[in-house]
């Protein structure tokens, strides 16, 4: 059974984008089943960061309308939504310097962390390793 059928798990933007994204080959497939899980089994969290960032790259990489990305994101919004707040920057920059990740991804683990999840599920970080109590995974 996968961390993300039994607990609540953050999913980075890269797994939503490979989920869409039908030229990405197994990873599609991989990202596909996996978000359709995490929806079955109702333990998604996400961001607003994380909606920003999925936004841009629908819109670039994917080349979607607007309109087509507004159907997509909208389910999203019933997932767990954390909202960064103006304590969130500093708080990743402490994580950034504390774990030596990126600023962007210590304020995805800043909002993983205050999500309650027990797993960030992405392709950024060393899957199996522990990040301020959240276990990293690399589902693809």
């Amino acid at each position: 059974m996968a961390v993300w059928d039994e607990h609540r798990v953050f999913v980075d933007t890269n797994i939503l984008l490979y989920a869409m994204d039908s030229d990405a080959g197994a990873k599609h497939e991989r990202a596909r089943g996996v978000v359709e899980q995490i929806w079955s089994a109702r333990t998604g969290v996400i961001s607003t960061q994380i909606l920003s960032e999925w936004i841009v790259n629908l819109r670039r990489k994917l080349e979607l309308d607007w309109k087509r990305i507004g159907s997509i994101l909208q389910p999203y919004l019933a997932w767990t939504v954390v909202v960064l707040e103006p304590t969130d920057p500093p708080a990743a920059v402490e994580i950034a310097s504390k774990h030596r990740v990126s600023y962007w991804d210590a304020l995805v683990l800043c909002a993983a962390k205050k999500g309650g999840v027990a797993a960030l599920l992405t392709e950024d970080l060393n899957s199996g390793q522990r990040i301020e109590g959240i276990e990293i995974v690399n589902p693809l």
